[in-house]
């Protein structure tokens, strides 16, 4: 039997969320709370005033889309009540262990302990309070440590890990839809119930029905859009860029990595960090300048869409950007630091990779009239997806102000010039 109903929560994007007495018992642990305080978009706000929402709601939705999946009728029929409330409560506690500013504390936590915000979710799960509660209400926190993070690894239920993690799973659906709608940067609509009311399971895998092709290519071109648009717009990358400086020259003296239990990690949030940034010397110019909004500026920005030995380089191996940083300061004039070069390939954005999916990624399959269930290749279904498959990745140069002349003639010499049909403006 499903578990007790407890009440709802408002929420702006999927209205009423309805949570059960045990879902409550868990939000209402310290871990979740935090969540409060780690805002979805750090940087984000520079550009768009209303992308203050945070990590909290964000893990709301999430859980809310996870249980939509559950009620599918196709995979109703294969879940259990206990699998359902184990998901859900899963896809609640998926983003506890984000550090402070989100996805900037990233390079910090790998840098240094070579852990992910993900292990970090696992450790915290399996070792807070958050344990407790799951035994007592008869969960194994391992298991749902691993399935919040997609890693629960069940023989036969890889579909269960494929609802939090996947190429179209509830988080990105929640977080597209949520972040499009905080910024107001919406690119057309994105109806992701029809996405989740299309998926079906081959095998052990979910895919979708290519009755809803059109759903999914606006929600992959929504992902493509709004990382232009928001996650690597050069505003909020600036302050991205700017936060990750501070906390890395602060590290040492702040011990911002030097956390052994959850507890210490916890204390981790986005105001108690910026105002010790804020105290401590090696930081307190650049939170200085984020409080008075100057900025660093882009001095020169290219978007590739093809591949060569320097462009892989530049995007894949930090010691190749270093050289180019290097060479770009020398002909500058300027200080080393002075120059930042920026790709997505960094590990403080949301995406670790080119943006534009291969089509595999993305399990699709048609339906016959008897209801036989047929997988089919995307690209051959789609121009739209054939047309975005390759490469795409955007390059940019930082400096500040005052530099900003002497770095982006340096860039131009060192790294040639930006072909018009490259060329966006700034």
């Amino acid at each position: 039997m499903p578990k007790a109903y407890w009440g709802e929560i408002k929420d702006p994007v999927h209205g009423y969320v309805y949570i059960t007495e045990q879902e409550k018992k868990i939000i209402d642990t310290y871990p979740m709370q935090r969540l409060r305080r780690l805002r979805q978009l750090a940087g984000s706000e520079y550009v768009y005033p209303g992308a203050n929402h945070t990590r909290f709601e964000h893990s709301l939705g999430v859980m809310f889309l996870s249980g939509q999946v559950l009620v599918n009728p196709h995979i109703s029929k294969v879940v259990s009540d206990d699998e359902v409330d184990m998901c859900r409560i899963s896809a609640l506690l998926h983003d506890c262990g984000h550090g402070p500013f989100s996805h900037v504390f990233e390079h910090l936590l790998i840098k240094d302990l070579e852990k992910t915000h993900e292990d970090i979710t696992s450790w915290i799960i399996e070792k807070s309070e958050v344990s407790d509660h799951l035994s007592k209400m008869g969960y194994n926190p391992k298991e749902v440590g691993g399935l919040a993070v997609g890693k629960l690894h069940k023989k036969n239920r890889a579909f269960l890990d494929q609802i939090i993690s996947s190429a179209v799973d509830v988080d990105k659906q929640d977080f597209i839809v949520r972040d499009t709608y905080h910024t107001g940067a919406e690119y057309g609509f994105i109806d992701v119930y029809r996405l989740i009311h299309a998926l079906d399971l081959l095998g052990e895998n979910l895919a979708v029905e290519l009755g809803a092709l059109s759903a999914l290519e606006a929600f992959v071109i929504a992902r493509i859009e709004s990382f232009k648009s928001i996650y690597f717009h050069r505003v909020g990358r600036a302050a991205q860029i700017m936060l990750a400086t501070a906390m890395a020259k602060a590290n040492e003296e702040l011990g911002l990595t030097a956390f052994r239990t959850p507890e210490e990690y916890l204390v981790l949030d986005d105001y108690t960090v910026w105002s010790a940034l804020k105290k401590c010397k090696a930081s307190n110019k650049i939170i200085s300048d984020l409080e008075n909004r100057r900025m660093l500026k882009c001095a020169y920005e290219r978007t590739f869409y093809e591949k060569d030995a320097m462009i892989s380089n530049l995007f894949g191996q930090e010691s190749y950007r270093n050289q180019v940083r290097g060479e770009i300061a020398k002909a500058a004039g300027v200080e080393f630091d002075s120059v930042i070069i920026d790709v997505p390939t960094v590990p403080s954005v949301p995406y670790h990779h080119a943006v534009l999916m291969e089509s595999t990624e993305i399990p699709v399959f048609t339906r016959s009239a008897a209801g036989e269930k047929k997988l089919q290749r995307l690209s051959e279904s789609s121009k739209i997806f054939e047309t975005l498959k390759g490469f795409m990745n955007i390059l940019r140069v930082y400096t500040d102000q005052a530099n900003r002349a002497k770095v982006e003639k340096a860039t131009l010499k060192v790294l040639g010039k930006i072909p018009s049909s490259a060329k966006i403006s700034f």
